[in-house]
């Protein structure tokens, strides 16, 4: 089974010793309950989850990969329970705004618990990956209806959320895309397209995933114009699932029909 054994030690030295970041902590109002010693105790336990629950997935997820049938995926034996386990825990919420029903803690422990997660189970960490971007996405740009809908789901670790940019003629140029976001009359859009390569485009750890699409407006016409049309898209299906850089766990790399 493999071992791993979070550097616990180096980023203790980075954050105290070189970015003297407790000595900031105190200067900020939100923060000012935040010292080493309780930074410390969410590195041992962010470790602990590291060690204990993902290091053991990781040869077996590669080793059985994602199963797709009928537009459904099944992650590896392990992995749905891992991810109960680490939302019922709290991590999701760790570097949410307290307002948002998160912890209000800083973001440079919870890219620590990132790197905790990525180094010993990168497969699994994937599906969690974008869910504090997203949180961020929603929380200064949608409209409040939509952080009223959306943001407390991600915030337990209810809802994970993807990142749908490329289409199969728009790779790297996202100017090149066709997927169009149609305004509706309540303020929503109805959002007709071709996605590729969404990671975790369609999985069984949660019941519900945010697709953040990245569509046309209708009085768009150049990139710069390009606008973010954010949605649960209920329409979008999951067609092919396809092997990524030969982590076959990874395999919910999703094309994605969205109507």
């Amino acid at each position: 089974m493999q071992q791993y054994q979070a550097p616990l030690r180096d980023m203790r030295y980075v954050i105290e010793d070189w970015l003297r970041a407790p000595q900031a902590w105190q200067e900020m109002p939100a923060m000012a309950e935040l010292d080493s010693e309780l930074a410390e105790q969410i590195l041992e336990e962010a470790a602990r989850f590291a060690s204990d629950v993902l290091a053991p997935l990781n040869a077996s997820g590669d080793q059985q990969g994602c199963l797709y049938a009928n537009g459904e995926v099944r992650t590896p034996n392990g992995f749905p329970a891992a991810y109960k386990a680490f939302a019922e825990a709290g991590w999701p919420a760790l570097a949410v705004r307290v307002e948002d029903g998160g912890q209000g803690l800083p973001q440079l422990l919870n890219a620590a618990l990132l790197e905790m997660f990525y180094a010993c189970n990168h497969a699994w960490a994937m599906y969690t990956g974008i869910a504090h971007g997203a949180y961020e996405c929603l929380r200064h740009h949608a409209p409040e209806w939509l952080r009223q809908r959306y943001l407390p789901g991600i915030v337990s670790g209810e809802l994970l959320p993807t990142m749908c940019l490329s289409e199969p003629q728009a790779g790297s140029d996202v100017g090149l895309l066709r997927t169009r976001a149609e305004p509706n009359a309540d303020g929503s859009h109805r959002i007709t397209g071709n996605k590729i390569f969404a990671s975790g485009g369609e999985h069984d750890l949660t019941t519900n995933i945010l697709h953040l699409v990245l569509a046309r407006l209708p009085c768009t016409a150049t990139v710069s114009s390009t606008r973010w049309a954010s949605a649960l898209a209920p329409h979008a299906r999951c067609v092919l699932m396809e092997p990524m850089d030969g982590y076959w766990v990874r395999q919910t790399r999703a094309w994605l029909p969205c109507s």
